[in-house]
């Protein structure tokens, strides 16, 4: 399964998810309890007819909905993102947050948002490319 930036979508048990050309965005990934996994890409600029940043993270959680989540990795480029895009999208903002490498608050929006415990949730920066989880 491959997902573009703005989108977020799930495979089954044992499948494998391809966030292709991560290069100044971030993605999101819910590993499930039962083996699934539930994807998002979030960029920092919207792409046509796709979701805004502040879009993601909700979408993941409908996703989600009442299955059980293992952990959460987000990774991508962690240097470029105020942990404020993924709760306000820098097109939607009037006076946007300047960039700030803020790994911590990143994780802490994450974990707020998929109401998850924050020791649940990793961040980490990757060099740009195509991520496979």
């Amino acid at each position: 399964m491959s997902i573009a930036e703005g989108e977020v979508d799930e495979v089954g048990p044992g499948g494998t998810i391809t966030y292709p050309s991560v290069t100044s965005c971030l993605v999101i990934t819910a590993y499930l309890r039962d083996g699934g996994k539930v994807g998002g890409h979030a960029s920092l600029f919207r792409m046509d007819g796709k979701l805004y940043s502040d879009q993601i993270l909700p979408a993941i959680k409908a996703r989600i909905g009442k299955r059980r989540v293992e952990s959460v990795e987000v990774s991508g480029a962690v240097s470029s993102w105020n942990p404020e895009y993924l709760t306000k999208a820098i097109e939607r903002s009037e006076s946007p947050a300047p960039q700030l490498y803020d790994p911590v608050g990143i994780g802490d929006v994450v974990a707020a948002a998929l109401n998850r415990q924050r020791n649940k949730v990793t961040v980490r920066e990757v060099p740009d490319g195509t991520l496979t989880r």
